[in-house]
């Protein structure tokens, strides 16, 4: 029976053994050859030179030297122990020096004294004289296959130091594993192969471990790149046929009484030309009896509650209920009060579930839920809970998405006949390259403009030294009527961070704003939610006129009234972050600003995100220089996703690599959606063996 080299498990490997493999599979889950195969290195030092020690300079960065130690001696000086050496090349001599060696490493260094060797480290000068502390060291008869240009350097751990697994040994085991003259089985067609004109699998991967040059070692990094954007676009792509064959959910046919008559008589403001391009795509999406499964996203203040509305009565229309689901209490009463009022001139009901209401509140909710008396109900996770039944769901809108796991999202399903039609919703702009990989199995629908009337933002970055003429600036606009924001990042003082807290900042602000003139409101996430609800109110109603608060006011707070909004130490926020913040003013037809407040000094990428948010409010080219600062680990907590596991590729680098990758996916599925044809064998094979687990495309027919 024939047996796939690449899955024989790595403690049969010559140089691996039990132990090691245990601490491999430990620190980085590599249990078979094809895992250690792709524990790619992520730099590479060129040895393609041998220095003489007569030639080391005090700018030299790591060098490699050929010669002779002549002498190894121990000193102990107290507490402090060192093993020297002295290294000779026949132009100089170099002292090499050890304050941690393991017994078998100061064993076999004795042992090969006056032997010939190969060097490697960083010198350091001190008095005139240079030495290398804990260089690597080999036999130049044992060095001999490995001189390349370009020399390996693999990701390392603590434990790993410990065990023994130095990078040495890694490459040592890499080369031991391409001795046994293992073929790799291609997983990209070959036509693919020639039209993007990239190298083989086989090749790539022996190259990313060994390349002789830069030009080898980029064709390698390149294919690589490709061949994992290649099969992420086969998960999301095809999770996307299996979604719209298998998925099967009741067909919204009808545009009818509710929606047409609030359409035409109720509409309060004339839609942008973005809602009503989105509002027909997600109508053609629920005329069909399979599933919706799409991405509305849209800039803060874009529309996208509007365009949740009339998706709801469309369901309405066809006799089914909608839910929308909140990732905050804040955020679902702030949707609730947006659609009842929108609401109020038409017969359908809408209620509001979340932790805080009483039973007694929740009972006739839940049951008029049941008995489908009730059409149109927001919350929050309570949504989620048994004891919630609907009559007849047929619609549910999830708002800020990345926020509810995929088990949760799950047992929403659960709650319908037939999967109900999907509609989630992010007010966090995601560059293209992100929605595409983090989203690609669902239709994605972007609202990119702004209603009429809205005037930009004016975003200003002032230090502390210009905290009086700010003030100075908020009375200003107080006293045209106007409403401030206050936001710090801490609620209490912190010892590990130069941060102004909520606390403190309550205080100043109170002080400089005193009562009877200026009345100040302060919201925070330990409240109680009857507390954080009356000083929200008072803001909303204008009886207070700042609101010093947290990040809880990053969304679902509406006040049109607000035109400042000032956030203190703005360094400590992401770029997403502070664009959140920025988007709760601008609401109304004033002008509005948003005062970015720093300390005198900032780093690099404090100076970058402070210029960008003071460039531009388009929330899309601030979510770019997010990704690429953060990367999409952080952006959006991918990391626990699993979706984003890259080992080579680069969202923030890689974007053409991507977009060919896709086009290239799309157009193969298009043509042979089941990859019948005999040329996609590997890729089938490669597809079923590693990524089964991801998606049911095995079960297309």
């Amino acid at each position: 029976m024939y047996q796939n080299p690449l899955k024989k498990t790595i403690e049969y490997l010559k140089g691996a053994g039990p132990e090691r493999a245990k601490t491999l599979q430990s620190e980085f889950r590599i249990f078979r050859y094809e895992d250690l195969i792709q524990h790619f290195p992520f730099r590479y030092v060129d040895k393609s030179k041998f220095y003489k020690t007569s030639e080391i300079s005090s700018t030299a960065a790591e060098i490699q030297l050929k010669g002779r130690i002549v002498q190894i001696e121990e000193i102990n000086q107290g507490k402090i122990k060192r093993v020297v050496g002295k290294f000779q090349d026949g132009s100089g001599t170099l002292e090499l020096v050890w304050f941690k060696i393991a017994a078998w490493q100061k064993e076999k260094l004795q042992a090969d004294l006056h032997k010939e060797v190969v060097i490697y480290g960083k010198p350091n000068e001190f008095n005139g004289k240079f030495s290398i502390t804990h260089p690597e060291v080999e036999l130049v008869e044992d060095a001999k296959s490995v001189q390349l240009g370009l020399f390996p350097v693999y990701p390392s751990t603590e434990k790993l130091q410990k065990k023994g697994i130095s990078n040495r040994v890694m490459q040592k085991m890499m080369l031991n594993l391409f001795a046994e003259n293992i073929t790799i089985p291609e997983n990209i067609p070959e036509n693919v192969l020639q039209h993007f004109k990239l190298i083989g699998r086989n090749e790539a991967l022996k190259t990313i471990h060994f390349p002789k040059n830069l030009v080898e070692l980029n064709a390698a990094v390149r294919r690589l790149k490709f061949e994992e954007f290649f099969f992420l676009n086969l998960i999301n792509l095809s999770q996307k046929a299996v979604n719209k064959q298998k998925n099967r959910s009741n067909p919204f046919p009808i545009v009818g009484e509710y929606f047409n008559r609030f359409y035409n008589e109720y509409l309060p403001f004339e839609l942008t030309g973005a809602q009503k391009r989105v509002i027909k795509e997600i109508r053609t999406d629920l005329r069909q009896p399979a599933q919706m499964n799409r991405l509305l996203q849209g800039d803060v203040g874009s529309g996208k509650t509007m365009v949740a509305l009339l998706t709801m009565l469309i369901a309405i229309d066809n006799g089914y209920q909608a839910a929308l689901i909140a990732p905050t209490e804040i955020l679902a009463i702030q949707h609730y009060e947006s659609i009842t009022e929108l609401l109020n001139c038409l017969d359908v009901s809408v209620e509001l579930l979340t932790g805080s209401k009483t039973k007694k509140k929740r009972q006739p909710i839940l049951e008029n839920l049941e008995n489908g008396q009730l059409k149109i109900i927001i919350g929050t996770h309570a949504l989620l809970e048994d004891q919630v039944v609907f009559n007849n769901l047929g619609l549910a809108i999830i708002d800020e998405q990345h926020r509810f796991g995929v088990a949760q999202r799950a047992k929403f399903w659960r709650k319908a006949k037939l999967p109900p039609h999907v509609l989630v919703m992010t007010a966090t702009p995601i560059p293209r390259t992100l929605s595409m990989t983090m989203y690609g199995d669902l239709d994605v629908s972007v609202i990119d403009e702004l209603p009429q009337g809205r005037k930009p933002i004016k975003t200003l970055h002032k230090t502390d030294a210009h905290r009086l003429s700010v003030f100075k600036f908020m009375k200003d606009e107080i006293a045209k009527g106007r409403q401030v924001y206050v936001v710090y990042p801490l609620i209490e003082e912190s010892d590990k961070l130069d941060l102004k807290d909520l606390m403190d900042g309550y205080e100043s602000i109170s002080r400089a704003f005193p009562l009877p003139e200026y009345g100040v409101s302060i919201v925070h996430g330990r409240q109680k939610a009857a507390d954080k609800e009356f000083e929200m109110n008072r803001f909303k109603n204008n009886e207070t006129q700042i609101l010093v608060a947290t990040t809880v006011i990053e969304v679902g707070v509406n006040v049109p009234n607000a035109s400042v909004m000032v956030i203190e130490n703005s360094e400590r926020f992401g770029l997403s972050q502070l664009h959140q913040l920025r988007g709760r003013v601008g609401r109304g037809a004033e002008q509005s600003y948003c005062i970015l407040m720093t300390g005198g000094k900032l780093n690099e990428v404090s100076k970058r995100r402070i210029q960008t948010m003071c460039e531009t409010n388009d929330g899309f080219k601030v979510a770019e220089v997010d990704l690429e600062l953060r990367g999409p680990g952080d952006m959006m907590g991918t990391q626990q996703s699993g979706v984003l596991n890259f080992k080579i590729a680069d969202l923030a680098k890689d974007k053409e690599i991507l977009y060919a990758a896709r086009k290239c996916v799309e157009a193969i599925l298009n043509q042979d959606p089941t990859l019948a044809n005999p040329i996609y064998n590997g890729t089938k094979q490669y597809f079923l063996e590693h990524h089964k687990d991801k998606v049911g495309w095995s079960q297309i027919s």
